[in-house]
Parts: structure tokens; C-alpha cells; sequence
């Protein structure tokens, strides 16, 4: 089989993702002809069809969804490898690390200040960032990155455990469930949700930060669950109700598999350090 190009990869993933040949051959800024017969090269090579075309829609097929998942992640290596090269000829080291803001259950400053008593460590650039922390870790935009679960998905990163701690409701003081002293996920069933932006879309009300989420649910046009850290940060004048079957939320440092950054290593240790969690093993 000749070897699959990045290029013919980055075209099929945005028909894939448009659904369209049209609106991604603008996206690309090619011409949809063009862009139609370089998938249809692609399928020729691999010997598969990838899309199901009528002449009102285009869908996957199963291979093609096979393909979307596998062409995600090695455009994401291929830029993953791309900007570490890049930051390496720069011939100053540092260290990329992604935190939402308002996230670190106030860990962050501790952990800094833990790692940066090693004179040799290396100087840490904060990626303060709404979006996706875990495509960062992949694409290479981040070294590391704080990620709480069960919000973030730290499949195919090595991660270690700093913090993990019960979850609480965040209501308007006028809902009916703000009376309660506790909560069980089954009585939150049918509630609107705060949903942070660049996540799966699962019908709740979208939001790009803490502030929004307090506004949202004031009005009443969702409910949140949260840490319990993140709530006694918060300025507000909302309900909170324990709900005692939500599973925890953990604070995890993370960074991709199969790393093997002595600066990286470091952190690590002083991140478990500053969380009293020298001896709990960091895994995969």
C-alpha cells in the first residue's frame, strides 16, 4: 500500500467533519472538485469507501469512522512533533503548562512554587485556555496540563492524582432543590446542565467560564455540578447542595504517554509533593 500523506489525511478529516463536500473545500480553500477526487484517490488506495454519497447528503461509513478517529490522532502527533521540534531549536527550555482558569483547586501556585526551589528547573509558561486541555497535551501546544475528571478524558495520557474531592449542586436560591440538605444525581434528572464550550454536546447550556456559569444558573437556565474547592472560590449568592452519589472530581496532572522530559519527571514530583501525594505512583 503507498503511504497515506498528512494532506490527503487533513482533507478527508474535513469532509468528515462538514459532512459536505462543498462548505470543506471551502474550509480548505480548494476547489470541491479538486477536494473530491483526492478522497476518492485516498479510497482508491486504501481499497475502502469512506463515505456514503446521495445526492442530498454524505455520510460515513464504518470505515470511514474508523478513519476519522485514527486520522484525528496522527494529524495531532504530526503537529504534536512539529511545534516540540520547533520549541527545542529555540535553545531555551521551558515548560507549557495548560490550566483553566479558576481549575487548579488552588494547587497551582503550591506546585510552582514546590518545583521552582529546584535550581534546575526550567522556567514554566502558564497556557491559561477555555478550550480543550487534553487536545493541547496531544497536539503539542502543552507539556503539561491540570485536568479534572470526570469533565476531562485522560484516555492515552500518563497522569497522576493530586486532589479528589465530593461534588455539590449550584442552584438558584428560589429552586425547588435548594431547600434540601442533600442531593442524589436522580433528582437533578431533566435539569438543564452548564456545559463547558468545546465539549461533547449533550443539551445543556453552554459556557466559557465561571462567571457565565454563575449567571446562567442565577437566571435560572441551568444547574452546575462542581468541586467543592471551585465553589468556596466563588463569589455568589447561589444554593449549594452536596450530591452524594456524584462521582468525585479529581485533579490530575497530566502529559502524554511514553514522555521521558526530566523537566516533566520534575514537575510531576513537586506537583505530587505540594499535594501530599509523594507516595501514591503516578499512571497511565
Amino acid at each position: 500500500m503507498d503511504r497515506v500523506e498528512t494532506r490527503e489525511l487533513a482533507y478527508f478529516v474535513a469532509v468528515a467533519e462538514a459532512l459536505h463536500f462543498g462548505r470543506a473545500a471551502e474550509g480548505l480553500g480548494l476547489a470541491q472538485p479538486a477536494l473530491s477526487k483526492a478522497v476518492r484517490s485516498l479510497e482508491r488506495r486504501l481499497d475502502v469507501t469512506l463515505f456514503e454519497r446521495t445526492s442530498r447528503r454524505v455520510e460515513l461509513t464504518p470505515a470511514g469512522e474508523v478513519l476519522l478517529g485514527e486520522a484525528r490522532r496522527a494529524l495531532s502527533a504530526v503537529a504534536a512533533a512539529a511545534r516540540r521540534t520547533q520549541r527545542a531549536g529555540r535553545g531555551v527550555p521551558y515548560l507549557a503548562l495548560a490550566a483553566k482558569p479558576g481549575g487548579d483547586a488552588g494547587m497551582l501556585s503550591r506546585i510552582l512554587g514546590r518545583y521552582e526551589s529546584d535550581p534546575e528547573a526550567v522556567p514554566v509558561e502558564l497556557v491559561s485556555c477555555h478550550d480543550d486541555r487534553v487536545s493541547l497535551l496531544h497536539d503539542g501546544r502543552a507539556d503539561v496540563a491540570l485536568l479534572h475528571t470526570p469533565f476531562d478524558d485522560p484516555a492515552g495520557l500518563e497522569t497522576a492524582e493530586l486532589r479528589s474531592e465530593p461534588r455539590s449542586a449550584l442552584l438558584p436560591p428560589d429552586h425547588p432543590l435548594a431547600r434540601r440538605s442533600i442531593l442524589q444525581l436522580s433528582d437533578l434528572r431533566g435539569e438543564p446542565v452548564g456545559r463547558w464550550a468545546g465539549y461533547p454536546d449533550d443539551g445543556g447550556v453552554e459556557v466559557t467560564d465561571l462567571a457565565k456559569l454563575l449567571r446562567v444558573t442565577a437566571r435560572g437556565r441551568a444547574v452546575a455540578l462542581l468541586p467543592r474547592s471551585v465553589l468556596d472560590t466563588l463569589d455568589h449568592d447561589l444554593a449549594t447542595v452536596p450530591v452524594v452519589d456524584a462521582a468525585p472530581a479529581r485533579l490530575l496532572l497530566a502529559w502524554p504517554q511514553g514522555t521521558r522530559s526530566p523537566a516533566i519527571a520534575a514537575l510531576v514530583r513537586a506537583a505530587r509533593e505540594a499535594a501530599g501525594r509523594a507516595d501514591t505512583p503516578a499512571h497511565a
